[in-house]
């Protein structure tokens, strides 16, 4: 029997829970993406724009905090990486509405 079945008060560490979180949310958003329909596509971006928006956020909540070094790096290298993914997103979206504009 394991050990959270068992009921014995064991607990997973936090990053085991983190791990088990992590693998959880790549399998139900690879099963969300590939089931949109292309109409979809658009608001679908939107809305993970929206999320890289609060991601760099907490990030940077978690840099400007009093915790060690090693915490301040990764909460850097977030806030880095969701900042590209929402300039991006932005590039992208400013693209796709140039493919609309009429030619002078």
């Amino acid at each position: 029997m394991s050990t959270i079945a068992s009921g014995d008060g064991a607990s997973l560490s936090p990053f085991m829970t983190g791990l088990i979180v992590f693998i959880l949310s790549c399998f139900v958003g690879y099963h969300v993406i590939w089931n949109v329909t292309p109409a979809l596509h658009t608001p679908l971006m939107a809305v993970t724009n929206a999320i890289s928006g609060v991601i760099v956020v907490g990030a940077l909540l978690i840099v400007a905090s009093e915790t060690g070094q090693d915490v301040t790096y990764l909460g850097f290298f977030g806030a880095l990486l969701a900042s590209i993914n929402v300039f991006g997103g932005f590039m992208v979206t400013r693209r796709m509405l140039a493919m609309f504009k009429k030619q002078k």
